[in-house]
């Protein structure tokens, strides 16, 4: 008998237990392997559920709607934006203008399909929500329209001021909601966002490019003309005796 089962033997130890005893030194137990496996494999299958329940109540949750409305609003304000803009080409005095205007319309056309596939990447139908705001943006660059006069560049410093304040609340509306399409853990939809954000914020630039490059300088022009010719006007009164 070897000197090991002697010292089993005298401890009362079986073989038996002696497996058991190294095996629970180790950490693990007979079977423990396979326990543990079908725990993790349990447990992946509750975080899986709970994942989709998690998904839909925040479809029902304050967040996800808010996110959603805005979406509706800036859906509303793109297809307004996109007729206006026809209006403000027209009344462009100078091609560079008009052209901004033009090129801006087609990208607004792009920004439309874009919001589109946000709702459908959401499982929602695209709808539009009435947005006030934008409307009195709107109206604003029509009264700009009226005010100044026709072929002036007047008009058009006027009208690039009107266009910048239309593209200052989309950039501000696509900020906000590629963030919270982010935070909702929607990133597709965010990304397509954050396309439209940068697009609207080059947009902006050319345009303060094109008042500061020469359009501003030119208006100011229009003024000395006017000063000029009231100089004149008031000269020509006083020759005549008034």
């Amino acid at each position: 008998m070897s000197n090991k089962n002697q010292k089993d033997r005298l401890s009362g130890t079986t073989p038996a237990e002696t497996s058991a005893e190294s095996a629970n030194k180790d950490g693990q137990t007979p079977g423990s392997e396979s326990n543990k496996t079908q725990h993790e494999e349990k447990q992946d299958g509750s975080d899986s559920t709970s994942s989709a329940s998690a998904l839909e109540t925040e479809k029902d949750g304050p967040l996800y709607k808010f996110f959603t409305n805005g979406l509706k609003d800036i859906y509303f304000a793109e297809k307004e934006i996109k007729e206006a803009l026809k209006k403000m080409q027209e009344a462009a005095t100078t091609e560079e203008l008009k052209e901004a205007f033009e090129d801006h319309e087609l990208q607004t056309m792009k920004h439309i399909s874009r919001l589109e596939k946000v709702f459908r990447l959401m499982g929602e139908d695209p709808e539009a929500k009435k947005c006030e705001a934008i409307l009195g943006i709107l109206r604003e660059g029509e009264t700009v329209t009226e005010e100044t006069e026709e072929g002036s560049m007047t008009r058009d410093a006027a009208l690039i001021i009107a266009a910048q304040k239309v593209e200052h609340y989309e950039i501000a509306s696509y900020g906000g909601l590629a963030a919270l399409a982010e935070t909702l853990g929607l990133s597709d939809a965010s990304n397509l966002l954050h396309r439209t954000l940068e697009e609207e914020e080059r947009t902006d630039h050319t345009l303060t490019d094109i008042a500061e490059s020469f359009i501003n300088f030119a208006a100011k022009e229009d003024d000395n003309e006017v000063q000029e010719s009231g100089s004149r006007h008031k000269g020509s009164r006083q020759t005549a005796g008034y």
